[in-house]
């Protein structure tokens, strides 16, 4: 695939860093969302721009009742129209029959196959016909996202660009955006929650633990990725 991928300059905004992505995707993109403070930022900052940008988003099966709120907010705040994709059903039905419902916490392997089922199989097909995709990756949130940059190919979905349009931004530029703008935001957030995933693999975090450090706590930090975004 040869399409042209922008750098973009070390102080491009996230309107900015969309658009030049956008741009070279040449063809249609969609953010990946999730309802977290980061992707509902995003969906503001392009209606505000007037970009036009699909929306999608994985229902594992497991979200909190919480995330839906959220996503029914935004619904009527912007009259999105957000594609779900979902499991296969027969996928699902025998993971937990053979291997209980909570086999995640067993071992690495086995939360990487309840993910595998439940949100990069979905992605696989959500991201069918697409030239690009949006994240609300930032470099801050852990070790294994220090190294990202803006705009970048994703050779495990076909060679699509990947958009992270807030790569380069704080949680607390995120909190002030969210605040400033009154955007949707999930309750668990007000909980102690930094980063909300399915309700059984997420919790609230401790005085001084990092942003991601609610996800698969039982791992370590340079594993706590669902497959989603392998680098």
């Amino acid at each position: 695939m040869s399409t042209y991928i922008p750098a973009a300059s070390p102080d491009a905004t996230p309107q900015e860093i969309l658009r030049a992505g956008i741009d070279a995707a040449a063809g249609p993109v969609s953010l990946a969302c999730s309802f977290s403070l980061e992707d509902v930022a995003i969906i503001d900052i392009a209606h505000q721009a007037g970009i036009k940008l699909g929306v999608f988003a994985l229902d594992t099966g497991r979200l909190n009742e919480e995330t839906y709120e959220v996503a029914d907010a935004l619904v009527e705040r912007y009259r999105l129209k957000i594609d779900w994709y979902f499991p296969r059903h027969e996928a699902v039905e025998q993971l937990e029959r053979t291997e209980g419902l909570f086999s995640f916490r067993e071992s690495l392997d086995k939360r990487h196959a309840c993910c595998t089922i439940r949100k990069v199989e979905p992605l696989s097909r959500a991201l069918k016909g697409l030239s690009g995709w949006v994240t609300g990756m930032r470099r801050e949130q852990s070790v294994s996202r220090c190294d990202l940059t803006a705009i970048e190919r994703d050779e495990l979905n076909g060679g699509i660009l990947k958009i992270n349009p807030l790569i380069d931004w704080s949680e607390d530029q995120l909190i002030s955006y969210t605040e400033e703008q009154k955007l949707p935001k999930n309750r668990l957030y007000n909980q102690g929650y930094r980063s909300i995933g399915c309700a059984p693999c997420t919790r609230a975090v401790e005085q001084g633990e990092d942003v991601r450090a609610g996800r698969w706590w039982w791992e370590n930090a340079e594993h706590k990725e669902c497959g989603l975004h392998r680098r």
